[in-house]
């Protein structure tokens, strides 16, 4: 029992050591294990009446036990990368290699060892589990689980009876993760059911099981678990969305003019035949003028060269629905100047392809 403590304290020491990461799976899971299973010797006290005498007669046995076998099966459910919850049945069995029993009346006292015996049982637990990560694929499993186990207890001599009882254990496990929904490990429980109660009919005798001490077994398994949760989907990152390219052409007027220049039908040609090569959706004119003369007169004049340019554009081709027009007066100079200055860059029209 004190080296059971100690190894469990010095997990869970070791556990507190380590760096909280993710460490286990999350969701539905089902494991499967098997292994070795361990009982400890245990003492108890019979007391009965001999028939046909009405002596009592009180049987002080020791029960020693071979190594066994044990299955185990769980189901369970990740909440997290640490939590778990899980559902156990097992099944273990050990054969008795001696039983040592002293027993005693009124007027004597006698020592016998028997055959043996067998020890089955079947168990149902609910588990509470913790789990840490030791490294990239290792984690450590630290629970508890508390249920019932049935045993099945014969003894050769004295006969054999079978009983439900309440147990708890404490569990301990080293897992590894294989894929993306599986893990191996190796688990260790000890498991105990405290005081049983047994009632043994013997050929000759009736005997009602006292005191009888808490069973303690220690489980060692290998084993594998399956988690059904879908593999993780790597959805790769979303390139940013960049604006729609927009090209501009740029043609300019002679002084006080809003007709197309032969250099100016040139680079519409050029606006026309790159807006049907890129397919672009639409086309925007924009007229503009030098700060020579009123702003209203050169409102108006702005208009004509957006006008004029679209005119120009539909001929080439290029649908009207598809273009818009309008022109900004001296509103947005190209070039800065002051007011009355004949600047030939401002006199000018811009088309831009969306």
């Amino acid at each position: 029992m004190k080296r059971t403590t100690l190894l469990l304290g010095t997990a869970a020491v070791l556990a507190l050591c380590v760096p909280a990461e993710a460490a286990g799976l999350k969701g539905w899971y089902v494991g499967i294990e098997g292994g070795a299973n361990w009982v400890n010797d245990t003492d108890h006290t019979l007391v009965g009446t001999g028939l046909p005498s009405t002596t009592i007669h009180t049987h002080f046995i020791n029960f020693d036990y071979d190594a066994g076998w044990a299955f185990l099966a769980t189901v369970g459910y990740g909440y997290d990368e640490h939590w778990r919850v899980e559902l156990e049945a097992g099944y273990r069995k050990n054969k008795g290699d001696r039983f040592e029993i002293e027993g005693t009346s009124f007027s004597s006292t006698t020592t016998v060892t028997t055959p043996g015996g067998d020890l089955k049982e079947f168990s149902l637990m609910a588990n509470v589990l913790y789990e840490l990560p030791l490294a990239e694929k290792f984690s450590l499993s630290l629970g508890a689980g508390a249920g019932l186990d049935h045993a099945d207890f014969e003894d050769k001599r004295w006969g054999s009876d079978e009983s439900w009882n309440f147990a708890y254990q404490g569990i301990v496990g080293l897992n590894y993760q294989v894929g993306e929904r599986s893990q191996i490990f190796a688990r260790y429980r000890y498991f105990v059911v405290p005081d049983p109660e047994f009632t043994f009919i013997a050929p000759d005798d009736h005997y009602c099981c006292q005191n009888f001490d808490n069973i303690q077994k220690h489980t060692a398994t290998i084993g594998f678990r399956y988690f059904f949760l879908p593999p993780p989907v790597v959805v790769p990152p979303e390139e940013p969305k960049l604006p729609p390219e927009t090209k501009q052409f740029i043609i300019f007027f002679g002084y006080n003019k809003c007709n197309i220049t032969a250099e100016a039908d040139r680079v519409l040609s050029e606006a026309a035949s790159t807006a049907k090569s890129t397919g672009s959706a639409s086309l925007k004119i924009v007229g503009h003028t030098d700060t020579s003369g009123s702003a209203a007169y050169n409102q108006r004049l702005s208009d004509c060269r957006a006008n004029a340019t679209k005119n120009n554009l539909i001929d080439k081709g290029i649908g009207e629905s598809q273009i818009s027009a309008s022109g900004r007066g001296e509103s947005e100079l190209m070039v800065q100047t002051a007011d009355g200055v004949k600047e030939p860059q401002n006199r000018r029209s811009t088309i831009d392809l969306e």
